[in-house]
């Protein structure tokens, strides 16, 4: 990776998300309080938690530190209406003590720290800054600070995900799951009770030292690599137990996992499971919130992932970009079901995308859905 001119990106972009997912915990831990300030509604009625803003701020920040803000352009999912309201006081309050609390820790993962805290304009900056609209040119970073929500808030999968989009090509991808066990054999309970809540479901799952990792892959390397998370005040020594990941080599639709979203309202399921049918797909669909399914595709736990759009619903650059660099390097495919790559030069939306989204662990799998989508789409209720 030495001599790979993106060298540098991506392990800053590792750090950062190193430090994101530390943010992330900490919330989580205080989540089931009584505290409501901590859970918003936003206007698309998906919660919005004290994790979103400040992941958003810290990320900002930490890469503006470290490139130069003039030479950093973002494109992420939030915005400072909702908390700068003047109901949302204490909520404005807990994301600048938690940005300030992460960016002290900065220096433990080889990072720049602020030389003091920062106030609620310098965090409210940072947040705002992350108002690219991205495009066809220029360097752009993609942030999704805490991708599936609703998997954060009940204590299931969520992820922080990270890419860098450059004249419209996706080439870095990062991906921090706090939650996805480092051990494979104990992920169906993470996806079969995802309604459970954290104070429930966290002693059975497995312990901390047992789950949370990092996921990264630059485009062309033919390399995808996982880190574990670091706990505590430990200190990040580069590269961290960092190991290769691949793809499953499993092709045979009867022996083959699919994920699908656990979410229902932008989702066909219905078409999905008829599809799964139809190439003979055999096992009971692992539904799972956030990116954590292109980590699941990438570290060879699953086969498969489809998302058929509701009508009306544009898939958002965010939710895919770092998770397909992933899923590319460690050997498999995706592209839109009519067989084409992701187009993310053309804003923050995933313009002109053929009716869905289908990852696969390999071309052969690959092969059989997009044919199948072709065999089955007229008679669909798309």
């Amino acid at each position: 990776m030495e001599n790979d001119r993106y060298a540098k990106e991506l392990e800053v972009a590792v750090r950062v998300v190193h430090v994101a997912c530390a943010l992330c915990r900490r919330v989580q831990d205080k989540l089931f309080s009584n505290d409501t300030d901590h859970v918003l509604s936003k206007d698309d009625d998906s919660p919005v938690t004290v994790a979103d803003f400040s992941v958003q701020a810290t990320v900002s920040w930490l890469l503006s530190a470290t490139f130069g803000v003039e030479n950093v352009s973002i494109v992420a999912e939030e915005d400072i209406e909702t908390i700068s309201k003047d109901d949302s006081a204490n909520l404005l309050a807990a994301v600048v003590n938690t940005v300030n609390e992460s960016l002290a820790l900065a220096s433990n993962y080889g990072l720049q720290s602020p030389e003091s805290n920062l106030g609620n304009s310098e965090v409210l900056e940072a947040i705002s800054r992350c108002n690219s609209t991205g495009g066809l040119s220029g360097r752009h970073w993609i942030l999704d600070p805490v991708d599936g929500t609703l998997g954060f808030v009940r204590g299931d999968q969520y992820a922080v995900a990270l890419a860098l989009i450059e004249d419209g090509n996706a080439l870095l991808g990062v991906l921090g799951c706090p939650n996805y066990p480092l051990k494979a054999e104990s992920l169906n309970y993470n996806y079969q009770n995802h309604h459970e809540t954290m104070s429930e479901s966290s002693s059975t799952i497995c312990d901390a030292s047992e789950k949370g990792c990092i996921l990264y892959a630059r485009k062309g390397s033919g390399e995808a690599w996982l880190q574990p998370l670091i706990s505590g005040d430990k200190v990040l020594e580069w590269p961290n137990y960092a190991q290769l990941i691949r793809v499953s080599s499993v092709d045979d639709p009867a022996l083959a996992t699919l994920c699908e979203p656990v979410e229902r309202a932008n989702s066909n399921h219905s078409f999905t499971a008829g599809l799964a049918h139809s190439v003979g797909l055999r096992k009971q669909p692992l539904r799972v919130h956030s990116m954590v399914k292109y980590a699941a595709i990438a570290r060879g736990d699953a086969e498969i992932f489809m998302k058929f759009a509701r009508s009306g619903y544009k898939e958002k650059i965010w939710d895919h970009a770092a998770g397909v660099v992933i899923v590319e390097e460690a050997g498999g495919v995706v592209t839109d079901a009519g067989g084409r790559p992701l187009d993310f030069s053309k804003g923050m939306y995933l313009e002109c995308l053929d009716r869905g989204i289908i990852a696969c662990s390999g071309i052969t799998l690959h092969e059989k859905l997009i044919a199948a989508v072709y065999a089955s789409w007229d008679s669909s209720n798309l």
